[in-house]
């Protein structure tokens, strides 16, 4: 992931094995880390049982707020994908019966979004 991408707001992929040691202290017993996003400082996790997002707060990013969303709650999402001018696909999620999203994410070109589609959808659709 480009840092200028980066500036931006836009996620790239995470290494899943970074993920993991990071991170693993969050996961309880059978649950897994299916795919995640970095912002710059930011991560979001899907795992096989919910939505982890991360959020690094301050100038040293020490206060950290993880915010946890079953895929149960998720009532919605949709994706837009990126055009020629818009570098950017985006993921717009919302919670019960809210009625503007909860969770609103930009990627960069890295991210399939089709593929981040198709984790929610196997987990939300089920």
């Amino acid at each position: 992931m480009g840092l200028f991408s980066s500036l931006l707001g836009n996620a790239g992929v995470a290494n899943p094995d970074e993920l993991n040691k990071e991170y693993s202290n969050l996961l309880f017993d059978g649950e897994t880390i299916e795919v995640g996003f970095k912002l710059l400082r930011d991560v979001f996790i899907f795992t096989n049982k919910r939505l982890v997002l991360i959020d690094k707060q301050g100038l040293t990013g020490k206060k950290i707020q993880y915010l946890s969303i079953a895929y149960k709650s998720i009532s919605k999402f949709s994706i837009e994908t990126s055009g020629h001018f818009d570098l950017e696909a985006e993921l717009k999620i919302w919670i019960s019966s809210e009625t503007l999203p909860s969770v609103e994410k930009k990627f960069n070109r890295q991210v399939n979004i089709y593929d981040l589609q198709k984790v929610l959808a196997q987990h939300v659709c089920n």
